[in-house]
């Protein structure tokens, strides 16, 4: 059977979406300190509610608090905003629930190598319902910013480099998170972030400036933000970085012209952390009172953090900078948000109305999405599976083999490693009675570089049937403002494999990291490798499962890996330059004959010294069975604009092995008003197919689907030449062609 995953997604209104009179009231009684109040969020980190705070609530001061979950905290800090302030505003409670709360989820970078709307919806809505149980109310999720730099730390949280892929799955987040109706017991407010190209920063460092042509800015960035807006996105979040010299909080051509007039978004938006004060550290204010202008000026309606609206909106509403018209929009939009979530009528949280968190259902969700998520770069000779009854012994290698914090990765302020269950762990019980079992952890972390424990190493691995080799990053190394100027893998990993590898033992190599890694100089040195991302809670029994079979990969790339840093960013989607490269314009530098001319090799968009493809591109996965595409139909060659062209294409399983296949839908536009993408991605579905059985996948591509925005900055559809293909990744499928003319 197969599953649409079609960005055709379904919005449904929130029932609760008029503005009740109770809300206008609520307005037209605030003093403007209590409407600033409103905008204001305040960060709690002490262990008890300070004096200071609870006077703050009282007097109407604060709108919402910041990483509080200790739930009888957040009740009764909600008890003093509705039973002893004025006018009994609730609290939102906002926290980063990114990829699990209690339960653990693959990383959200894993989660898209899925390709599953289902499961990413499904691991948001687990993570909601855990987190609604200590009375968070509000997210800092789904982060949707297109990532074409494996450097930069925040690659980790993203949903890869495509912004159709980002915006299906981003949706599905959101969704997951947001439930039908946001006032129903376990739906908590996403937050769409970061507003935007946060994901372009310069050299791949967190923070740094973003310069980004409008062009490819709609065509590239936003699409994943418009689509979260249209699907009823509860916020948005301004990026940190600033956007062709303007700050994202300070940016009201972001925040206003298409945010909200253009898009008519009806949201709010909130800061980053103190990324309102931060415009001055930009040199985009002169202090702090001018830095609340420009935020707010810009539409920034809640400030995270710091206070600058607290301190400064008064007087700049008193000087008649601020339009109060502008206060009272941000507070409305505010109050209607507490208003969907249904505080006003129950602000406590009773966690007895919702399910345990880590029960078995969540933890079994975990390993489903750990096992999708899991992709298989290489098999040579089928080493994978494994067979456990053929098995005696077994050396279980690496620093993350048993390390249940590392595995769960980046940005899990709320996950405990004790509840994680490693792949040491889940290999021993697999292979319980079947098979000795060598474990040694070689390195203490994954960045030593000292080898003293190699020589045991080596020792287990020569006597073993295969080793097995966990290797790749610890958390730390990925996430925000975690950046690496180079991506192998770290510490002494790479000498550790050439070690192993000289026993003859067949290797197993299962990659932990938060990025793609450029690992092609130890592909050579392994039999087969499982690229795992950081998958969570349950990482280990899923790990387990796939290297013994009883699970097959079914992962793709949601990202391209690149052989050397030095071609990032590297994207399928790239444009042809005048002199694109080929195989024939291509010659290595070690083979360039001594003293040749200057204009003998050719002129093409090529390095010297490294091949011009990527290691592995976008949308590669491998499978313990095979699949083949055959007879790929098209309903029309000539369409008109308006029409759809439906497109099918014959699928089967020629392996032994039960699989899913991920078939992917790509079209290029040939020639346009502006220079177009070689390859775009314009629908996948997942299709599940017993050994020797077929099926017809069929989609359908409307010419609306083919809209870009032009030289002129206006969305639309140009008649022409297009190619398209289907097929296993974005390097392979079935080609055909067809025409779009007027109507």
């Amino acid at each position: 059977m197969s599953s649409s995953l079609s960005n055709e997604v379904s919005i449904e209104p929130h029932s609760r979406s008029a503005e009740p009179d109770m809300l206008v009231g609520i307005l037209d009684s605030m003093t403007v300190q209590e409407k600033i109040g409103q905008m204001s969020q305040i960060f709690s980190h002490s262990e008890h509610i300070t004096e200071h705070l609870a006077y703050s609530i009282r007097q109407g001061r604060v709108g919402s608090i910041l990483n509080e979950v200790r739930l009888h905290t957040v009740n009764e800090l909600q008890r003093l905003a509705v039973e002893e302030s004025r006018l009994g505003i609730p609290l939102l409670i906002g926290r980063d629930v990114i990829h699990g709360f209690n339960t653990i989820f693959p990383i959200p970078l894993g989660q898209a190598a899925s390709w599953c709307v289902e499961t990413v919806k499904q691991c948001a809505h687990i993570s909601a319902l855990e987190a609604a149980s200590v009375g968070v109310n509000w997210t800092f999720a789904p982060m949707i910013d297109i990532s074409r730099d494996p450097r930069w730390g925040r690659i980790a949280e993203s949903l890869g480099e495509d912004p159709y892929l980002c915006s299906v799955l981003g949706v599905a987040m959101l969704q997951g998170f947001q439930g039908d109706e946001l006032h129903k017991n376990g739906s908590i407010a996403a937050c769409a972030k970061h507003f935007a190209g946060y994901g372009a920063g310069e050299s791949g460092r967190d923070y740094s400036t973003t310069n980004i042509p409008e062009n490819e800015l709609r065509n590239v960035y936003l699409p994943p933000f418009k689509a979260a807006a249209d699907a009823g996105v509860a916020t948005f979040m301004a990026a940190f970085s600033d956007l062709n010299g303007v700050p994202a909080s300070g940016n009201k051509w972001l925040m206003t012209d298409i945010l909200r007039e253009e898009w008519d978004y009806k949201g709010f938006v909130v800061s980053d952390w103190e990324s309102v004060i931060q415009l001055t550290t930009h040199g985009f204010s002169k202090d702090n009172k001018d830095a609340a202008y420009e935020a707010a000026n810009a539409g920034i309606d809640m400030e995270m953090v710091s206070s600058a609206y607290f301190e400064h909106l008064p007087d700049l509403v008193a000087e008649g900078r601020i339009d109060m018209r502008q206060i009272n929009n941000a507070v409305k939009k505010i109050l209607h948000l507490k208003w969907q979530l249904g505080l006003f009528d129950s602000p406590y949280t009773d966690a007895s109305l919702l399910p345990k968190p880590l029960n078995s259902q969540n933890l079994q969700a975990a390993k489903d999405a750990a096992i999708k998520s899991c992709v298989l770069l290489k098999n040579d000779k089928n080493i994978l599976p494994l067979s456990a009854g053929s098995l005696h012994s077994v050396a279980i290698i690496g620093p993350l083999a048993d390390d249940p914090y590392e595995q769960l990765g980046t940005w899990i302020f709320d996950g405990d490693p004790q509840h994680s269950q490693t792949c040491l762990t889940a290999i021993t019980q697999e292979l319980s009675g079947k098979a000795n079992i060598h474990h040694v952890k070689a390195m203490q972390t994954s960045r030593s570089h000292d080898q003293a424990d190699f020589k045991q190493a080596v020792k287990s691995a020569s006597t073993a049937d295969v080793a097995i080799l966990i290797l790749g990053e610890e958390s730390i190394l990925s996430g925000e403002a975690h950046c690496r100027a180079e991506i192998d893998l770290p510490g002494c990993q790479e000498q550790l494999i050439n070690a192993i590898a000289e026993t003859g033992t067949p290797i197993v190599l299962v990659i932990m990291a938060g990025r793609p890694l450029t690992i092609e100089t130890v592909l050579p040195k392994v039999d087969a490798v499982l690229f795992a991302w950081h998958p969570g809670t349950m990482g280990g029994p899923a790990i387990a499962d796939l290297l013994f079979g009883k699970a097959c990969p079914s992962g793709k790339l949601p990202v391209t890996f690149p052989r050397k840093v030095g071609q990032v960013p590297i994207y399928y989607a790239q444009k042809h330059s005048g002199k694109p490269a080929t195989e024939q314009a291509f010659i290595h530098m070690d083979n360039i004959p001594v003293h040749s001319p200057q204009t003998s090799l050719g002129m093409a968009a090529t390095h010297l010294d490294t091949h011009f493809s990527p290691l592995f591109p976008f949308g590669f996965g491998l499978s313990y069975t095979q699949f083949s595409y055959q007879n790929l139909e098209l309903s029309h060659k000539t369409l008109k604009l308006g029409e759809t062209l439906v497109v099918r294409v014959l699928l089967t399983n020629v392996g032994d092995t039960d699989g899913e296949e991920i078939a992917q839908l790509y079209i290029r536009d040939l020639v346009g008003s502006v220079t177009r993408p070689v390859k775009e991605l314009k629908d996948f579905k997942r299709v599940k197919l017993t050994a020797g059985k077929n099926e017809w996948v069929t989609f359908e591509l409307s010419t609306d689907k083919l809209a870009f925005y032009d030289r002129n900055m206006q969305l639309k559809t140009e008649t022409g030449q297009f190619h398209l293909w289907l097929g296993a990744c974005s390097q392979t499928g079935l080609k055909d062609e067809f025409e779009i003319i007027d109507d």
